[in-house]
C-alpha cells in the first residue's frame, strides 16, 4: 500500500506533523500535531493545527487516529483538539509512556496525575497494529530518545519521530531521563534498517542544517548509506560515544517545562484551580 502523506511543518518548534490518508476511501491518521504555546503569556493557540483542520475538513477525511510517537519536550500536542473536534477519533502513544509518566510526576510533585496510561485512548506496544478505516498502522518500538518512543509503519511509509532525522542531520538526542544511546543504535540499526531499502521515512523535526529548505522525506536506503550519524556500517561502540559526547553540547528545550508536564497527560490541560486558572509548574532550582 502507498498511502498519500501531507506534511505541515511548524517553524516555532522545527516539528513536522503528518496527515497520513487513504486517496480511494478518505480514512486518515494523524501523527505528532501541534498546538501552539506562547510561554512568555503562557497561552495556547492553533496556528498550527489549524491547517491540519483545514486540509482533513477540504478533503472531506475522517481521521481514525491521533498518534504521539513519544511524549514531546519541544511542543505541545493538540490531540485533544483533534479528539474534541472528530468524535471517535482515539489518542495512541507507545505503552511504555507509564515509565516517563512515574518519572516526571515526581519531578513535578504531580500527586494527582496518573501513572497508568489512563489519559490515552491506546497504549501501543511493539509489533501491534491497528486498523484505521481502510488503512494499518504498525507499531514499531524505537526506544532509545525516551523509552516510550515509536515509530509508525502504514504501507510502504515509516514515521520516525525524533528516533531518526534527514541524512544530513542524523538522529535523535538520548539524554533525556531513561534515554539510551545504546538502545538507539538498536531501535535504528536492528529495526528500522532492516525495513526494505525502499520504504518511504517521514521524520519528525527538521532543523534545515546549513540554512537549506525544510525537508521530510528520506528512504531507509538513502538513510543507511548516508546518514550522518549512523549508517549501515557504524559500530555500536562508536555511535554510544559519539551521541554521549554530542548530548553534553545540547542546549535543553525551550518548552520542556510546559511540554512534558502536558503530553504525559495526553494533551489534556491541567485542572482548574478554586479561581478558575489552571497552572503549570516550574522547578527551581536554587543556588546552595
Amino acid at each position: 500500500m502507498h498511502p498519500q502523506v501531507k506534511a505541515f511543518f511548524d517553524p516555532a518548534t522545527w516539528t513536522l506533523t503528518y496527515v497520513v490518508f487513504d486517496a480511494t476511501t478518505r480514512d486518515a491518521v494523524v501523527i505528532d500535531p501541534v498546538l501552539d504555546y506562547d510561554p512568555a503569556a503562557s497561552c495556547t493557540g492553533e496556528h498550527a493545527i489549524g491547517p491540519v483542520i483545514a486540509f482533513i475538513e477540504a478533503g472531506g477525511l475522517k481521521p481514525w487516529l491521533s498518534l504521539e510517537s513519544h511524549a514531546h519536550a519541544d511542543h505541545l500536542t493538540a490531540a485533544q483538539r483533534l479528539k474534541d473536534r472528530y468524535p471517535g477519533l482515539r489518542v495512541g502513544i507507545g505503552a511504555r509512556i507509564t515509565e516517563v509518566q512515574r518519572f516526571f510526576a515526581t519531578v513535578f510533585n504531580l500527586e494527582d496525575l496518573a501513572r497508568d496510561g489512563s489519559q490515552f485512548d491506546l497504549l501501543l506496544e511493539d509489533g501491534q497494529r491497528i486498523a484505521a478505516g481502510s488503512l494499518e498502522v504498525e507499531a514499531i518500538a524505537t526506544p532509545g530518545h525516551t523509552p516510550a518512543c515509536m515509530s509508525f509503519r502504514i504501507g510502504d511509509a515509516v514515521f520516525t519521530g525524533d528516533t531518526l532525522f534527514m541524512p544530513d542531520y542524523g538522529t535523535g538526542r538520548c539524554d533525556f531521563p531513561a534515554g539510551s544511546a545504546a538502545d538507539l543504535y538498536d531501535s535504528i540499526a536492528r529495526r528500522l534498517y532492516a525495513l526494505p531499502e525502499e520504504t518511504r521515512v517521514f521524520v519528525g523535526h527538521d532543523y534545515q542544517p546549513g540554512g537549506r529548505d525544510v525537508a521530510w522525506e528520506s528512504t531507509i536506503g538513502e538513510e543507511k548509506h548516508t546518514n550522518v550519524h549512523l549508517r549501515a556500517g557504524t559500530g555500536r561502540e562508536e555511535f554510544v560515544a559519539f551521541r554521549r559526547d554530542r548530548d553534553r553540547a545540547l542546549a535543553a528545550p525551550r518548552l520542556l517545562y510546559a511540554a512534558v508536564q502536558f503530553n504525559i497527560n495526553a494533551g489534556l490541560p491541567p485542572p482548574r484551580e478554586a479561581n478558575g486558572t489552571a497552572y503549570l509548574k516550574i522547578p527551581l532550582r536554587m543556588d546552595a
